[in-house]
């Protein structure tokens, strides 16, 4: 286990594949930790330095009192980075994740050369769905939402399947305060502005039954971005590298070649 303490917050971060190869951060969605990168970073090409991390209040990094702005979640990453030591990465980021990539390359260009926004978008949702949701929560912890939720992350294929069992534990096991504090991020979020200012190369992938940001929602996002690339995996849900790895994983390897970074 490998923490990075970077003093008001303590994060959990593991690292695979080459430890002096290009740099491939992956962040993950609002109440899961790492371990959904795992079946990716193993099909990952030779020759990359993988990176993923637990964002506050999950995982098993600190969960420090909430709420939490966007602005918290973004410097997090900053400083893991320049904690690790990481420039021109590849920063894939889903759900939260994504919004934190669009943050990221809005401050530290020099830190992040291109992006995968992977099932998210500039805006998601509203401030009377977030605080609704946040309510759920705190009357009857996040088990209250964990059904809708799988609905959302999942075709129903992949919900029937024993698999899903796994992924709903791992939501309702998420520290309450963190799973809250990240909501209030999400809830105050709106990168259409600053996005729309980004060059960088992007590829912007969604899931045909994403019930959490629809592809309409990822296409969106997109286009705000000049250049930009949208992939749809059709049958894939709010997390296709947890239903549909092999499949990310070649539309990623497929955009790390295109742009030489692998």
């Amino acid at each position: 286990m490998r923490i990075a303490d970077l003093g008001d917050v303590a994060l959990h971060y593991r690292e695979d594949g080459d430890p002096d190869g290009a740099p491939v951060v992956l962040a993950n969605a609002l109440g899961t930790d790492l371990r959904i990168w795992d079946e990716v970073v193993a099909l990952l090409p030779p020759g990359l330095r993988a990176i993923r991390y637990d964002k506050r209040g999950h995982g098993l990094s600190s969960c420090p009192p909430g709420p939490y702005s966007m602005g918290a979640l973004v410097r997090d990453a900053e400083r893991l980075l320049d904690f690790l030591g990481v420039t021109d990465c590849v920063f894939v980021g889903l759900s939260v994740g994504g919004m934190i990539a669009q943050g990221l390359a809005v401050k530290r260009l020099d830190q992040v050369r291109a992006m995968v926004l992977s099932n998210t978008a500039a805006k998601i949702g509203t401030p009377a769905i977030w605080a609704d949701r946040i309510e759920a929560v705190r009357k009857g912890g996040i088990a209250a939402l964990a059904d809708a939720t799988m609905d959302r992350w999942f075709a129903r294929p992949f919900r029937e399947s024993p698999d899903c069992l796994l992924w709903r534990a791992m939501l309702t096991r998420q520290p309450v305060e963190g799973y809250l504090g990240c909501c209030a991020a999400i809830s105050g979020t709106d990168f259409y502005t600053p996005t729309s200012g980004l060059t960088l190369p992007t590829l912007a992938i969604a899931g045909s039954e994403d019930g959490s940001t629809p592809p309409d929602l990822v296409r969106e996002t997109a286009a705000l971005i000049k250049g930009s690339r949208f992939h749809l995996i059709r049958g894939a849900g709010h997390l296709p590298c947890v239903d549909r790895p092999g499949d990310y994983t070649e539309v990623l390897t497929g955009f790390l070649k295109e742009i030489g970074h692998v």
